[in-house]
């Protein structure tokens, strides 16, 4: 019998980022990987972009039940067709391989608010 599958939720009021990112530019480079920051900036409105892709980043934090928020471990990766892919490094890879975990992830967001879900079936 194949365990139980594991999920991570998260909601963000968009502008919270925004105005944080204001006041602290160098957070950015501290919570995102170069990637997903050039993906956000080509957008209308990239805090809205980070602010999803940060929720994706604390939803595996949960999914993998991880003490602390790596978020530069936890990538976004957009596909060609619009897919999203999660791409791990350091100890959320190590966690997810040690649990045998392959994370999936979906997106969201309005004009104040962005989510996202992820979740984690056998590798």
């Amino acid at each position: 019998m194949s365990p139980a599958p594991r999920v991570g939720i998260d909601l963000l009021e968009i502008d919270r980022l925004e105005r944080a990112l204001e006041r602290r530019p160098r957070l950015a480079d501290r919570l995102f990987t170069e990637r997903e920051q050039a993906y956000s900036q080509n957008q209308a409105r990239p805090a809205q972009h980070l602010a999803a892709r940060f929720c994706a980043k604390e939803a595996a934090t949960k999914a993998l039940d991880l003490a602390v928020l790596r978020p530069l471990e936890i990538e976004v990766e957009s596909q060609g067709d619009g897919s999203l892919q999660l791409l791990l490094s350091g100890a959320a890879a190590a966690r997810a391989a040690q649990l045998d975990l392959a994370l999936g992830c979906s997106l969201t967001h309005s004009k104040e608010t962005a989510g996202a879900v992820v979740v984690g079936g056998p590798a």
